[in-house]
């Protein structure tokens, strides 16, 4: 597939979406950064309603989920189906539109979110206008990619592409069906559903954020990627495919485990745990066939830092879809329910696995939209890696310790049945993982900012002739 072709690809929107995912990295775990501080240090909250933690949270999930991970969607999406299927974009016009209307989304979160206009549900905050207009660009999105999937030169449809397909549908379908809701304003709505099937729709629709916007694509992006990178064909098609639809058959239904001890009905409960556990097995399935790509390449590691970012989203992977499904334990969750380690994991996931991949596709897809073959600087790739990976790491481990503390603090009684601990002191006792979280999401920031700037000289260094030419290669 190195050789030269006829079919010049539209990089164009992929040049776009590659910066703007960089940029929106920094917004989005720079602000993850300061609320980290404010839950440390609260006067951080400087008394102003718009800049309290309540407000800024839903910001901070918003900007990294749909602004970082959405544009790293779009832009490898975008780049992979077009080399996979040896065509170009379909509707070109019509993925121009998709950049800025995402964009348009992200603004308009960036503003409301902040002036407290909220539909209060997690990560589906925004109010019914910027639904209909997520809606319009999804939908738009889905027909550039399913359109270029049927004009392909190919018979065969490359399997990334069948992650990337389902992420788009999956991802329609839960953001439609939870947004159902009656507007009361213009920036104020109510969900049609009630009481506890509100709840499970929203954690049908909570945990599938997860499930298809934060794995399924993100799968789609590794089966690329990983391969290319390493120079090796995928380990196993075949365990790729078995992959794909157990993934996609199970994960639907394990909303429920986040919903524990609560007022929906048991059976709910107990059917969410099992899936959870069930999904053990597609979920390693994948890891450990990205992971055996590097048969014979191992060796590779020792001088591509890209190649490193890329294998070890991995086995944060593999370690965040353990901890998950051992968390939907109903022993396990009387536990860790409510406290520092649901974030723990949340973040093995959103940093380890979602970011750590991004960065290595953004990392191997840059020069190549931008005409040359490697980024700017290698050694500041190898020092963005540390930084990431240390960051990660204190972020993880800091929030485990808290979470297992704060658990056990709050169910010590003492022998007349009062609570042994108050809720402040479990507040004192978590304070030392509150800082090195920060400690953590900063290093890990200072690696974006090494990013841009690797990024910003290796696009400066290309020319414009570069890119067309970079467009007419496979």
């Amino acid at each position: 597939m190195n050789t030269a072709t006829s079919t010049a690809f539209d990089y164009k929107v992929v040049r776009l979406f590659a910066i703007m995912t960089v940029v929106w990295g920094i917004v989005g775990m720079g602000l993850g950064v300061f609320i980290a501080a404010q839950l440390a240090w609260p006067d951080l909250n400087f008394d102003l309603p718009w800049t309290s933690f309540g407000r800024l949270r839903p910001l901070h999930t918003n900007a990294v989920i749909f602004a970082f991970g959405g544009c790293a969607l779009f832009a490898t999406s975008y780049y992979a189906v077009q080399r996979t299927s040896q065509t170009t974009l379909f509707a070109p016009k019509l993925a121009m539109f998709t950049f800025w209307g995402w964009q348009a989304v992200i603004v308009a979160a960036a503003i409301t979110l902040p002036l407290g206009y909220t539909s209060s549900k997690e990560y589906a905050e925004l109010e019914w206008p910027i639904d209909i207009l997520i809606t319009i660009v999804w939908v738009s999105y889905a027909i550039v990619f399913f359109g270029t999937v049927m004009q392909r030169k190919v018979k065969h449809i490359y399997v990334g592409n069948w992650f990337f397909g389902a992420f788009i549908l999956v991802t329609a379908m839960l953001h439609v069906v939870n947004n159902l809701e009656i507007p009361v304003g213009w920036m104020k709505s109510y969900s049609i559903y009630s009481g506890a099937t509100d709840a499970m729709i929203q954690w049908w629709y909570g945990h599938n954020a997860v499930g298809f916007f934060l794995t399924t694509g993100f799968l789609g992006m590794m089966y690329y990627f990983v391969p290319k990178q390493a120079e090796r064909p995928i380990y196993s098609y075949r365990l790729s495919i078995v992959h794909f639809w157990a993934l996609i058959s199970v994960y639907i239904w394990a909303g429920p485990h986040h919903l524990h001890y609560t007022a929906l009905p048991d059976w709910a409960q107990s059917l969410g745990m099992v899936m959870s556990l069930i999904l053990l097995a597609p979920s390693w399935g994948g890891m450990i066939n990205g992971m055996m790509t590097l048969s014979g390449a191992w060796h590779k590691l020792r001088t591509d830092p890209i190649l490193r970012f890329l294998v070890v989203s991995l086995a944060f992977y593999g370690m965040s879809t353990f901890e998950g499904p051992m968390m939907a334990i109903k022993t396990v969750n009387a536990l860790s329910h409510y406290t520092d380690w649901t974030i723990g994991h949340v973040h093995a996931g959103a940093l380890g696995w979602v970011a750590m991949i991004s960065i290595g596709s953004l990392y191997h897809l840059v020069p190549r939209v931008f005409g040359g073959t490697q980024m700017y600087s290698l050694p500041l790739i190898n020092a963005h890696f540390w930084l990431a990976t240390i960051g990660t790491v204190l972020y993880i481990a800091s929030m485990w310790v808290n979470g297992i503390t704060q658990g056990l603090m709050w169910r010590a009684v003492n022998d007349d049945g009062t609570l042994t601990y108050s809720f402040v002191e479990s507040l004192e006792a978590s304070h030392p993982g509150f800082v090195v979280r920060v400690i953590g999401g900063a290093f890990f920031f200072v690696g974006m900012l090494l990013m841009a700037y690797n990024t910003w000289r290796t696009v400066k260094a290309s020319k414009p002739a570069e890119y067309e030419a970079a467009a007419k290669m496979v």
